[in-house]
């Protein structure tokens, strides 16, 4: 599917589909980390108002989330999880606060090691889904034709691009959020990927090498 599709019921399908590709990947552990990012850690969040925040171990387990779902980068784990919870904390309140003002929200949690924009836009998007959407590179790569740049200026434009295209999608009576957006191209690049290794007879000999060289990790 493409970003500038305008076809509603295509992103509803796409939508629909991201928990059966979710599982179709096959990860350890990825559906029951997905299942904890999406619908148990936004409520933790909120039930902390008037000043929301997120936890050392919280943090922790959306990196292993973003890691699982995206591309493995086992350092970035440790320097997270080895946080201090005071600074965690103080971070993701003064982020939290920042909202709707996304610059702000991001700076805010990028002086916590090992959280780079993409992670910060992980924590934000499980706060306000309805504001920042995640920065994973599947969607990147569909609305602005690159997944390398994960920096705060390549982050804000990919926002407003998403942001802009949720206000398309619910304009006839849905609501669609900038990170319901982020989930559609996700799901729909990994739905192509996984219908291009299903045509391919090696795909099978393939997976099975990848797993073994995954558990070595």
């Amino acid at each position: 599917m493409e970003f500038g599709c305008c076809n509603l019921s295509l992103w509803k399908e796409a939508v629909s589909a991201y928990q059966s590709r979710i599982e179709a990947l096959n990860k350890p552990n990825l559906a029951s980390l997905d299942d904890y990012y999406r619908n148990h850690l936004p409520p933790l969040l909120h039930q902390r108002n008037p000043n929301s925040y997120i936890t050392t171990s919280e943090l922790s387990k959306l990196m292993q989330w973003k890691l699982t779902r995206g591309k493995w980068r086992p350092r970035l784990l440790d320097f997270v999880s080895g946080l201090d919870e005071a600074l965690v904390k103080s971070a993701s309140e003064k982020a939290f606060r920042s909202l709707p003002d996304v610059s702000k929200a991001i700076t805010e949690l990028t002086v916590l090691k090992g959280v780079g924009p993409a992670t910060a836009s992980a924590v934000l998007a499980a706060y306000a889904p309805d504001i920042a959407p995640f920065m994973s590179d599947e969607a990147m790569e569909a609305a602005l034709g690159n997944s390398k740049d994960y920096t705060l200026k390549q982050y804000l434009i990919f926002v407003n691009k998403l942001q802009k295209k949720a206000k398309e999608l619910s304009s006839e009576g849905d609501i669609f959020t900038p990170s319901d957006v982020e989930r559609a191209l996700w799901s729909s690049a990994v739905g192509a990927k996984l219908l291009s290794s299903n045509l391919n007879p090696d795909s099978k000999s393939n997976t099975s090498k990848n797993t073994k060289r995954k558990r070595k990790r």
